[in-house]
């Protein structure tokens, strides 16, 4: 039987009145590439906050690495790295100094935390740019540091929230290359989001689609396109999603900030 890394049991989160995640189901195995695609607004971030113990769940179970997300919180954050949307290096910061901090905040040991920091930078072709502060390096560079910070504590789960937004398609190419690559040496997991389509169909084992909160469809590239007759996941993501275009007002998230800014206002 294959190790369950990821599982999540009828989970929901509401804000109020608008439900984000309606009774949503899904498991991810040991060492798999998992994507997690859908619309603006439709649930991706609110599940990974849940996954990642930024948010608590209204209600369901989800448990990461063995350890039940509501009940060890520790464990799991010691269990999974993140690389988010928007950077969040220090800038101020060198490359090394980044990578130092972060090891002391996870009490890497200091012998152990040198060799590894130097075996990530060599990895993600930085280490000879270790001194430089991270405010001289292009987006690319940022997101290649940030990749080999989130890799630093040997975490058994890498959840990557739109990696490559706003990157060339050669920086696109290298860093998914990086991520294939300890996915396969480590056995590591990865689950990941993105907007770029072909990024799933080439990378992903398995796709969820979720929409409105709800997971409306899942599978491999090709098993998602069976499902719904065309020959791209493009066309099989467009025909269950729809080619409207989402705006702020379609996120969850988004209205229940508008209602809260107008009951301030009040």
């Amino acid at each position: 039987m294959p190790e369950i890394m990821i599982k999540a049991e009828h989970l929901t989160k509401k804000f109020g009145d608008v439900t984000a995640v309606n009774d949503v189901n899904f498991s991810v195995e040991k060492g798999e590439i998992f994507a997690f695609l859908g619309p603006n607004g439709a649930g991706k971030s609110t599940t990974i906050k849940m996954l990642t113990t930024l948010l608590r769940p209204t209600s369901g179970t989800l448990h990461l690495a063995g350890f039940n997300v509501a009940n060890n919180k520790d464990g799991v954050r010691k269990s999974f790295g993140i690389i988010f949307q928007d950077p969040s290096v220090d800038e101020e910061l060198t490359a090394y100094e980044n990578m130092q901090l972060h090891g002391d905040m996870y009490g890497i040991e200091k012998s152990i935390l040198k060799t590894r920091i130097r075996e990530l930078l060599e990895l993600v072709e930085l280490w000879d740019r270790r001194q430089y502060r991270v405010k001289t390096y292009s987006g690319g560079m940022k997101r290649r540091l940030e990749i080999a910070r989130g890799l630093l504590h040997h975490p058994k789960v890498l959840f990557l929230d739109e990696p490559t937004l706003g990157l060339d398609t050669q920086t696109r190419n290298l860093l998914w290359n990086y991520i294939k690559q300890l996915s396969e040496k480590e056995s590591m997991t990865i689950f990941f989001t993105t907007h770029y389509l072909e990024e799933a169909e080439q990378i992903a084992g398995r796709i969820a689609i979720i929409d409105h909160g709800q997971i409306i469809a899942r599978g491999t590239s090709k098993e998602l396109e069976k499902q719904t007759d065309t020959k791209s996941l493009e066309d099989a993501y467009l025909k269950l999603t729809g080619k409207e275009l989402r705006d702020e007002g379609e996120d969850p998230n988004a209205r229940m900030r508008l209602r809260l800014r107008a009951r301030g206002r009040s």
